[in-house]
């Protein structure tokens, strides 16, 4: 929103800055790929969210045709498979997930439910009317995940009544309220509550003031996997669990093969992986997996959540470089993400051993914001991957020689809702149908470069020193 640096712009400046490093080593920079493959890891899902899975479906027990194969479970792939069998119900569309449907971001995720893109959200483009128009579609996206949900019989506790961005300095204070301003005459129902509000609503007399938009909210993250499996199943798509995909032979007929020796031929592929993309050989200079980690507390007492003051019981997140996010579910747990990531060497993917330190400065924000909750302990802490893009632009498109494996990713924190809006996506380009979406920025388009190893390494570590700093300092 203002002239400083933001969250927005960390890894395009990476990029830009690495990049230049890497063209003084440019065979370094080839050969990469080559001495460091990536390599997938799956690891369980153990969120508060994974408490609430469903059964396990049986994993692919055979070989297969289809007409389109998904390549993962999560909020993406079911809602590709879903949208797709609703334009075309004859179809044979097949769900293949390495663990459970929604192990990855989709069940780790920390549940709010956005508008927008990350790399227009709360800030304008060069393109306004083009931001307002992703504005409504985005909302009117968030009425399709009820109306799924609901034809599904999950309530997936879904409350759309608006979320916050708290300030958290004068400055921000002053970008966000000139923002809010042009928003409004643009049409954007965004509102600015100064700091009595603020505290009013969110009990913590710690911000300035705040961007109250309407139309965000929250969500259960698991039980609206559930929903999106629910519906997908419902049309007539097959998911199988526990059915990692090792090798895909590309064609005009794709050949995938699982770690049981089974292969799958598919005329269409789609790629819904998101940070675990380019463990499938597509997008390994696009997405940077970040490591976010979060806590929720058990269930807190009437009287102490009075205490609090947390009235509205909307979901807040701060103006801060490196964001922290809260949420109040219905049972009155407390969760808190953001502030410091992570990133691991040639995009490694597991769960990192020094977590403990980020859980424990959760612990800290959460007890600066809330002094009442000083001496408690999480319930539950966990980590998640974040699909992260160097320009914070998500992307969705087709891809390949033949031009049919489809793809969404670089969701960049605001894939509880994008995720299903590229499902729909998808679907329609694979039957041909571009021209509904064509004129959209994140349409077929190829996210800035990010060079090879060390240089990712070097320039992501250096990026987020520097904004820890900063947001210190501020």
């Amino acid at each position: 929103m203002s002239g400083k640096l933001t969250r927005r712009g960390f890894l395009k400046k990476t990029a830009v800055a690495t990049a230049g490093t890497a063209a003084g080593a440019a065979v370094l920079n080839y050969a990469s790929p080559h001495l460091l493959p990536e390599q997938p890891v799956f690891q369980p899902n153990r969120s508060h969210w994974a408490k609430y899975q469903i059964p396990v479906n049986p994993s692919l027990g055979e070989d297969c045709e289809a007409d389109v194969a998904i390549i993962g479970g999560g909020y993406t792939g079911l809602s590709s498979a879903y949208h797709v069998l609703r334009n075309t119900p004859s179809r044979k569309v097949v769900v293949l997930e390495a663990k459970r449907c929604g192990n990855g971001a989709s069940g780790r995720n920390g549940a709010m439910v956005l508008t927008m893109t990350a790399d227009r959200f709360i800030v304008f483009s060069a393109d306004p009317a083009m931001d307002k128009r992703i504005y409504d579609l985005t909302v009117e996206n968030i009425g399709t995940l009820r109306e799924v949900s609901s034809s599904a019989g999950i309530d997936c506790e879904l409350d759309t009544h608006g979320a916050l961005e708290v300030f958290n300095t004068p400055d921000a204070v002053e970008a966000g309220t000139a923002y809010i301003e042009k928003a409004r005459r643009l049409g954007f129902p965004f509102e600015f509550w100064d700091r009595q509000r603020t505290k009013d609503a969110v009990g913590s007399n710690r911000y300035l003031g705040a961007l109250f938009d309407p139309n965000s909210g929250q969500v259960h993250p698991m039980k609206l996997t559930h929903g999106w499996k629910a519906a997908a199943e419902g049309v007539g798509a097959r998911v199988f669990e526990n059915t990692p995909v090792v090798s895909i032979e590309e064609g005009s007929t794709h050949r995938l093969r699982t770690t049981g020796g089974r292969e799958i031929k598919a005329k269409s592929l789609v790629l819904a992986t998101n940070a675990y993309t380019s463990k499938a050989g597509h997008f390994r200079n696009t997405v940077v997996p970040l490591h976010a980690y979060i806590g929720i507390t058990p269930p807190l007492e009437e009287g102490t959540l009075n205490e609090i003051g947390w009235r509205s019981r909307l979901p807040f997140f701060d103006s801060r470089t490196l964001v922290y996010y809260l949420g109040l579910t219905r049972d009155n747990r407390i969760h808190i993400g953001g502030g410091r990531v992570d990133y691991s060497f040639n995009s490694g993917l597991a769960e990192r051993g020094d977590g403990e330190s980020a859980y424990a400065a959760l612990k800290r924000e959460l007890v600066r914001i809330f002094p009442r909750l000083a001496g408690m302990n999480f319930e539950t802490t966990w980590s998640g991957l974040v699909d992260m893009t160097p320009d914070f632009a998500p992307a969705v498109g087709r891809t390949g020689k033949h031009g049919n494996v489809y793809y969404g990713l670089g969701y960049c924190g605001h894939g509880v809702n994008l995720t299903s809006l590229f499902g729909r996506i998808i679907a329609d380009l694979e039957l041909g149908l571009d021209s509904r979406w064509d004129t959209l920025p994140f349409v077929n388009r190829t996210p800035l470069y990010v060079p090879n190893e060390p240089f990712r390494w070097l320039g992501v570590q250096g990026a987020l020193e520097y904004y820890r700093r900063a947001d210190h300092i501020e």
